[in-house]
């Protein structure tokens, strides 16, 4: 009897624990490098104002350019622009239905320059072609490396009224702030409308009236002036510090007497409302406790009010016009995932529409509003077509102090059959940490999640405090926190993927762009043992030296750094700020560590990363520095993506176990550089050498 009592025993153990594990998958190919991080095949699909073209961003010799074909016939398109350096990521149809506006920049710069140019005859007018800006002297201004400061060029307005013509904001005279000018883009002549010495920005309308004007106050909030018609300015409204990121003007209805606002004043998430500018009176149009109003959706020239997003864990939207709740009922039926409108014709019978999912390219469609049907155009991304990739889990994760952190987990597939978001072991994991930080992390096909989850690693993204979108009170939680509770938050975030069996505590990775960047150097130096190694993409090391060297359109906005980062014209700031900085904490640094920087950076300037790095040579502390010579606040050229996620995969397998591609041919055409620390990754310095 004993005998068959232990026998049924260990039957039910077998039984319990061949329940309890999860069924082993073979491991998949690695995806290469370039159908991930490559250009997209088309992308973003946009129809003419009269809906006669459609026009969308497409490779011309590995660099993209604008396409053009007209509606009835799509496979006729043929390039309209010759970019053949950086690629074309900024274009809009102008109101002539016969011109592509593009922006583009030199090297990464953000110097934009707007360009027009015919669809028909392909002539392409540089409508802003000024390449220096002269001081009180008379001569140009230059920048630390002896280079000319050069102007940028902002879009202000574009109106349907005025065909011909768009605002644009200059500051070819004074680089802190942008004048206002009314551009022909058939003759390339300006006029001035408004000489800028104060303000931070200006709200227009459709008839190219200023009608309100920004500054920031001492405490950090923002006060809007209207014209008082007699050349000078009136205060309209004041908007206190906590509520200066979550309220902001969007836009007039059709008699320019209703001011549409999104507003935090009196609420915690912002809310879209109205305010009737001859009563006074205000309106709530739409609120979600959850998360602010993120986008909205307006009639061409009715300018009503149509249809509201918000976007807690994923974007939701909600019809506020019965003309369009059909619409978006039937987009909801066509396909999977999260709808974008990305444009529509002036008289709203057509829109183009992208599907955005999270294992998958973005689906772009042309929708007839009259027949409620959808014609598939194109997928972003063809080669994504017939892979398997790994689902996003959203998920929210509580921070040590209570607060909502928002987050996307994804994890290789094979180690997840049952898609639950538990793997069937702890991972090597990599925290990827969003830039900004007044940014957020968001659900969708992300192509790092999908590199890094195909290489064996777990990867988490977390929308700590600061990230927008979630309330100003979150944001609010942020100040003066970079490198504080900022941080504890994405500490909390890797202690939960360990307690919850998801990451290998001694296999984490953080990993970031901008203040992702700055979180990776953070993390190795003041919490030193939680991670295995960092990838800092241009990510500022020494926060004085940051805000010392903002570009100067960014000084206007000093107040606010200095009320939510720290006051460098303070004693008391500038001992913070070195108190958060890694630089500070360099000796610290026991973990390998890899840096990405761009040298025409204008936000975070080289030196950041150069003197972090020759910080840990004078200690003898090894680095791996990767430097691209035309890139400037991240990387946009293909090839300089390729070359930097090569060096980063091998980077991560040495450190972390996680399988790798060779380098192979991922540096052809790259500006690739390595100053410091080739030897570092295996076969790095060999592919150097080729």
């Amino acid at each position: 009897m004993r005998k068959q009592i232990f026998f049924v025993l260990a039957i039910l153990i077998i039984i319990m624990s061949v329940m309890s594990c999860k069924p082993k998958t073979k491991e998949p190919p690695l995806i290469a490098r370039d159908i991930l991080f490559g250009n997209p095949d088309k992308a973003s699909l946009q129809i003419s104002p009269d809906g006669r073209y459609l026009g969308f961003l497409a490779p011309v010799n590995n660099v993209l350019n604008v396409w053009v074909a007209p509606v009835d016939a799509p496979e006729k398109a043929e390039p309209v622009t010759k970019d053949t350096r950086r690629g074309i990521r900024i274009y809009f149809w102008a109101y002539t239905n016969q011109h592509i506006i593009y922006l583009q920049d030199q090297g990464g710069d953000e110097n934009w320059q707007v360009h027009a140019v015919n669809i028909v005859t392909k002539e392409d007018k540089n409508l802003t072609p000024f390449e220096e800006i002269l001081g009180p002297d008379g001569k140009p201004i230059t920048l630390p490396n002896g280079k000319p400061l050069r102007p940028q060029a902002q879009i202000q307005q574009v109106s349907h009224k005025f065909t011909d013509e768009i605002l644009i904001g200059l500051n070819n005279r004074n680089p802190q702030f942008h004048d206002l000018y009314r551009l022909n883009i058939l003759t390339g002549e300006m006029k001035l409308v408004q000489q800028n010495d104060s303000f931070l920005g200006f709200q227009t309308d459709d008839d190219y009236n200023i009608r309100f004007a920004a500054q920031m106050t001492p405490d950090g909030g923002l006060a809007y002036f209207s014209p008082d018609g007699r050349g000078g300015w009136k205060l309209f409204d004041k908007v206190p510090m906590e509520d200066m990121m979550t309220t902001s003007p969007i836009g007039f209805d059709k008699t320019g007497s209703v001011l549409y606002m999104i507003d935090s004043r009196g609420r915690n998430t912002a809310a879209l409302i109205s305010v009737d500018l001859k009563t006074g009176e205000k309106k709530v149009i739409f609120e979600d406790p959850r998360a602010d109003v993120s986008s909205i959706m307006m009639h061409p020239t009715e300018k009503t009010v149509e249809a509201v997003a918000v976007e807690y864990l994923r974007t939701e939207w909600t019809a506020l016009d019965e003309s369009v709740k059909s619409d978006l009922d039937y987009l909801k039926t066509v396909t999977d995932g999260d709808l974008n409108v990305t444009s529509r014709t002036l008289n709203n019978k057509f829109w183009t529409v992208a599907y955005e999912v999270d294992d998958g390219p973005v689906r772009y469609y042309l929708y007839d509003r009259a027949n409620k049907q959808a014609r598939f155009m194109f997928t972003n991304r063809k080669d994504l077509e017939g892979l398997k990739l790994a689902k996003m889990h959203p998920l929210v994760i509580k921070s040590r102090d209570g607060l909502n952190l928002v987050s996307y987990l994804t994890l290789p597939y094979w180690r997840d059959p049952d898609n639950d978001g538990c793997p069937d072991k702890p991972l090597p994991m990599v925290l990827y940490v969003h830039g900004g930080p007044w940014a957020r992390d968001s659900w969708g096909y992300d192509p790092v999640h999908q590199w890094l989850a195909n290489r064996g690693y777990a990867v988490l993204s977390v929308n700590y405090r600061g990230s927008t979108g979630f309330g100003k009170d979150f944001i609010n939680a942020s100040n003066l926190e970079w490198a504080g509770k900022m941080h504890d938050d994405l500490i909390d975030a890797v202690n939960w993927a360990i307690e919850n069996g998801i990451a290998d505590k001694n296999k984490v990775a953080i990993m970031g762009g901008s203040y992702g960047g700055y979180a990776t150097l953070v993390g190795l130096t003041f919490t030193p043992d939680v991670f295995a190694c960092g990838v800092d993409i241009v990510g500022p090391s020494n926060l004085r030296t940051l805000l010392e060297t903002i570009p100067p359109y960014w000084k206007p906005l000093m107040e606010l750094w200095a009320t939510r980062v720290g006051d460098p014209r303070t004693e008391e700031g500038r001992k913070l700020l070195e108190a958060r900085s890694p630089l500070t904490y360099v000796d610290r640094i026991k973990k390998p560590l890899l840096i990405g920087q761009g040298a025409n950076d204008p936000r975070v300037k080289q030196t950041e990363s150069d003197q972090i790095v020759k910080a840990m040579q004078e200690k003898n502390i090894p680095v791996t520095y990767v430097l691209y010579s035309d890139e400037g606040h991240g990387f946009a050229r293909p090839e300089n993506r390729l070359s930097f996620y090569a060096v980063s995969e091998l980077f991560l397998a040495k450190h972390l176990g996680g399988r790798a591609q060779e380098i192979g041919d991922d540096f052809k055409g790259s500006t690739i550089q390595v100053p410091q620390g080739a030897e570092n990754i295996p076969g790095l310095v060999e592919a150097l050498k080729k």
